[in-house]
């Protein structure tokens, strides 16, 4: 097995905590589906949000799907002016068996402008 990043971003629609929670949820829940990802096989996660995101922390999301053991940090993206605002950003290492080139990285929402070449 080797250990892989796989990348997800969304756009949350307000900066309360269900809303952080609700696109946390889909966006792990969608990385998890497209890349036949278990519980077991998440090695970390690293989420960022924009500085206008602060309700929650999307680890809170992450634990409420089960990732009760898997380590978890949160923190806010480089505030780089005409960013892409309200943004949620995760890089999970994962182990798995697939090559590079089979991993799915998946933007949701407004954050498809990020990585149009991916979505």
């Amino acid at each position: 097995m080797w250990c892989r990043g796989v990348r997800g971003a969304s756009t949350v629609d307000s900066n309360t905590p269900e809303a952080v929670l609700d696109a946390t949820n889909e966006l792990l829940i969608t990385i998890m589906q497209l890349n036949e990802i278990k519980t077991e096989d998440v090695v970390s996660a690293f989420f960022t949000t924009t500085a206008d995101l602060n309700a929650e922390f999307p680890a809170v999301a992450a634990r409420k799907i089960g990732w009760t053991m898997v380590p978890m940090l949160c923190g806010h993206e480089m505030n780089v002016p005409g960013s892409l605002p309200m943004c949620l950003r995760v890089l999970l290492h994962i182990n798995t068996n697939k090559g590079l080139n089979e991993i799915k990285h998946v933007y949701l929402r407004g954050a498809k402008v990020l990585r149009p070449d991916l979505v």
